[in-house]
This record gives structure tokens, C-alpha cells and sequence, in this order.
């Protein structure tokens, strides 16, 4: 039935193409731009990163900048993706970056870093080119009673919780993933994670957003809900606030390097 339902629903355009294709990494960002409500989920995604961004010196990177535009928040940014496509300034892996110890003052991502399949080697690689006061500045998927169901059930993308390394297998960038990965790595091994990555420290992991991404279909899937019911869900998911741990489908994740 769950198989059934993504295909009625699933959006022309993305219908059938192969995610690790660079070509509907472009085809996605034409559907953002085309879809009202998306965008402003994306908006307030990009001003939620924009206003944790740690205040001096250093360049602010983004991974996986393919299908978004990111770049119209912050000044300056040096956007990338995985492979080549249009609108980038690099083509990079997360686990080894090509930037000089201590440099930076913040990597940016937003469903990034579920794809990466070492997360160990990219926190390693964030640790060595954040300079002290840096940030690592994320929107990810949650794990929450509610995330869990949607996930598991309606979702494309593998979603482990119980995995029990920060590790997965797959044959491609972005059709690899473990959308718990995220939870996992910054909250159900929180104690690990400080052990592991001793100048890095969890600053905030704040649920979002259990709702609007989910009716207006995201990328893959058609709207359900038509773009003038926007400030009905967000006041709904405002409201929720206090009860947002057991609701979340998204986090805003921010770590801080020493």
C-alpha cells in the first residue's frame, strides 16, 4: 500500500530518475523553485543556518549545495556537491576537504549529513579545518515517535535507528544513506560522539518542522496541500513547540568546535 501511495503521489518530474545522476540534482532544484510552499521551507531553513553562524574570520562552506541556493543568505559562501553541476564552486568529498587546518569558521548542510557513509572521516576532516569557534551547522533528519512512522513507511531513503555504527553500505552518493544517522551520531550516542571528538561539542539539536515538509510533498512527491495554508501549518507546529521531541521529523543541529 505504502509503495502504491509514493507512486500516485510521486512528482513527474522526479518520477523514475536516478537519484546519483547529476542531471536530476538540477531537475530538483527547478521543482524547489517551482514549488511556493517547498521554497519557503528552504527559506527558513537557510535563515535558521544564516543566524547560527559563528561571528569572525575564516570561509563558510556548504556541502551538498546542488539542488539548493543557500548562497542568496549567506554572502561569500563556498558552495559544493559530490559531483559536477551547475551553480557550484567545487567539486569535493566531505571526507577529505580541501581546505588548510583551522580555516574555516563553518561548514553548512542541509540533508547532508545522512548521506555521508564515514561520518567518523568527515567529523574528523570538520575538526581538523574548523578554526576554534567554528561551527557545523545542520538540517537532518530526527528521530522522534512520529519521524520514526513516516520515515520507515512513506520515505525512499533507508532509515536505521537502531544501526549500530555511525557507518552504512551503498553503491551511490546520494541514494546511500541512514536517515537516522544524524540522531544517532549527535543524540543517542551523544557520550561517544564527546568521547571520540574531544574538541567538538554539541551546542543545540532543535526539532523542526513535523508537518510542512511532509504536505508539500518535498522534493519527490506532489503537493498535498496547496501553498496559501502556510501560515496555518506553521502556527500549528509553533504551537507544538514543547511537544516537539516526540514530533520533530527535522533537527537544526549545531556543533562547535573548542
Amino acid at each position: 500500500m505504502a509503495s502504491f501511495l509514493h507512486h500516485l503521489l510521486a512528482h513527474p518530474l522526479t518520477r523514475g530518475l536516478d537519484l546519483d545522476d547529476p542531471a536530476t540534482t538540477h531537475i530538483r532544484r527547478a521543482i524547489i523553485e517551482d514549488k511556493p510552499f517547498l521554497k519557503r521551507i528552504y527559506q527558513e531553513w537557510y535563515g535558521a543556518i544564516a543566524g547560527n553562524l559563528p561571528p569572525g574570520p575564516g570561509g563558510i562552506v556548504e556541502l551538498g549545495s546542488g539542488a539548493g541556493f543557500l548562497e542568496q543568505s549567506i554572502p561569500g559562501l563556498i558552495t559544493s556537491e559530490v559531483f559536477l553541476c551547475p551553480g557550484i564552486s567545487l567539486v569535493l568529498d566531505g571526507r577529505r576537504l580541501p581546505f588548510a587546518d583551522n580555516s574555516l569558521r563553518a561548514i553548512c548542510m542541509s540533508n547532508v549529513f545522512h548521506h555521508i557513509p564515514r561520518a567518523r572521516a568527515f567529523l574528523s576532516e570538520a575538526s581538523r579545518c574548523l578554526r576554534s569557534g567554528g561551527r557545523i551547522i545542520a538540517i537532518e533528519p530526527w528521530v522522534s515517535p512520529w519521524s520514526r512512522g513516516v520515515y520507515t513507511r512513506l520515505h525512499h531513503e533507508p532509515f536505521d535507528p537502531s544501526a549500530e555504527d555511525w557507518v552504512f553500505s551503498g553503491a551511490g552518493p546520494l541514494s546511500s544513506a541512514n536517515g537516522a544517522l544524524p540522531w544517532i551520531v549527535f543524540e543517542r550516542d551523544r557520550a561517544r560522539f564527546e568521547t571520540e571528538f574531544r574538541q567538538l561539542r554539541v551546542l543545540s539539536t532543535e526539532g523542526l518542522m513535523p508537518f510542512r515538509y511532509l504536505i508539500c510533498g518535498g522534493i519527490s512527491t506532489r503537493n498535498v496541500m496547496p501553498a496559501f495554508t502556510w501560515n496555518l501549518w506553521k502556527g500549528i507546529e509553533t504551537a507544538m513547540r514543547p511537544a516537539m521531541r516526540s514530533w520533530a521529523m527535522f533537527a537544526l543541529i549545531v556543533i562547535e568546535k573548542l
